[in-house]
């Protein structure tokens, strides 16, 4: 592998010092790009465009070519690790994710097993893959979903509104739901494992649907399981520390309990204030965040506005990732996406006011 040209990204997650703040955008590849629009319509489907190793690496990179951008992150999904436990993961058109088995009955439930990784063998290719095509420009992140966002889909079948079935089960049969969680964080941990071992330099755990929790129920069904994960990892590879991020969308209430995770980051979404979440954190953890991603609609002036808003709260020194609140939309002019990297560089390389 080549040596990283870089590292700003990987040294704000560990607080040392940088030149500015570094810049990565959840979802960064994807739709709103045309480019990636002609790659997957070349792919033939998402999951093909999953599964195969070089249109992987190209969607990865597509970004990086149009943008200064201070990481990648791999090109998957997190549903290829219940389609790997056999679950039958399929796409139907404008309606997102589904699953042709999901788990409803209890022995499917007692029957669910950690998958042998060779099932995620594509995903492990194309972190190879793109490493090299990076050939140390920036870092590579890899990622999972949490054991619970995991769960959703699982015991939902697909996206939910409600997540309904899964609650029910959570104040119903709560052992069977923590049965479903240990299979996920034994598969996750194993599967962000060798991710790292591929070549991936830092790793993001998405909980997208913890903050759908109550309070408590947060704690024993999300955070414990995410926990047992950033214990499992392995936090050095080829000499160098591999971060850790955990992002709880909603999670803002339990900054504190997600700081004590063992985890390098929080990411935070736009419902935080950057400057009290530094505070409630200390020198705990890095912070990840938060642009609403809405922002990104107005016109530059607009953006840089907000950017500078964001760099002045969360304040001078080390420790920050600048990234959006959450995914960006398909929707999103690229052009403003140029401005956004141009402002975050910028304004950061600025002393502050005052």
């Amino acid at each position: 592998m080549s040596p990283l040209q870089n590292d700003t990204f990987l040294r704000a997650l560990l607080r040392q010092p940088t030149d500015y703040t570094p810049l990565w955008l959840m979802r960064q590849a994807g739709r709103y790009l045309p480019e990636y629009r002609a790659t997957r319509k070349q792919a033939g489907s998402f999951l093909d465009l999953c599964k195969n190793r070089d249109f992987a690496t190209e969607v990865t990179l597509q970004p990086l070519e149009r943008f200064p951008l201070d990481a990648a992150i791999l090109f998957s999904d997190i549903l290829t690790v219940p389609d790997a436990m056999g679950l039958g993961l399929y796409f139907e058109e404008g309606e997102g994710p589904k699953f042709e088995r999901p788990l409803r009955d209890e022995a499917a439930i007692r029957a669910l097993a950690v998958p042998d990784m060779t099932e995620l063998q594509y995903v492990f290719d194309a972190v190879g893959s793109i490493r090299q095509a990076l050939a140390g420009r920036v870092p590579l992140i890899g990622f999972s979903g949490s054991p619970f966002t995991l769960a959703c889909y699982m015991i939902e079948g697909g996206g939910s509104t409600t997540y309904s079935r899964i609650k029910t089960m959570m104040y119903d049969r709560p052992e069977l739901l923590h049965h479903i969680l240990d299979i996920n964080a034994r598969t996750v941990t194993a599967y962000l494992n060798a991710q790292i071992e591929a070549g991936a330099q830092a790793v993001q755990i998405f909980d997208s649907w913890g903050g759908t929790l109550a309070f408590g129920k947060y704690q024993a069904f999300s955070l414990d399981y995410m926990k047992r994960i950033v214990a499992g990892l392995k936090r050095e590879h080829d000499g160098r520390r591999v971060p850790v991020i955990v992002f709880t969308k909603g999670g803002g209430l339990w900054l504190e309990d997600i700081a004590d995770s063992g985890c390098d980051a929080v990411g935070l979404d736009w419902t935080v204030d950057l400057g009290d979440a530094r505070r409630r954190v200390g020198d705990k953890v890095a912070l990840q965040g938060n642009l609403d991603p809405n922002a990104l609609f107005a016109q530059p002036a607009a953006i840089e506005a907000e950017v500078g808003r964001l760099l002045a709260n969360y304040g001078e020194g080390s420790g920050h990732v600048f990234n959006l609140g959450h995914g960006i939309s398909q929707f999103t002019p690229p052009e403003h996406v140029a401005a956004l990297c141009e402002a975050v560089h910028r304004l950061s390389r600025a002393p502050l006011a005052g």
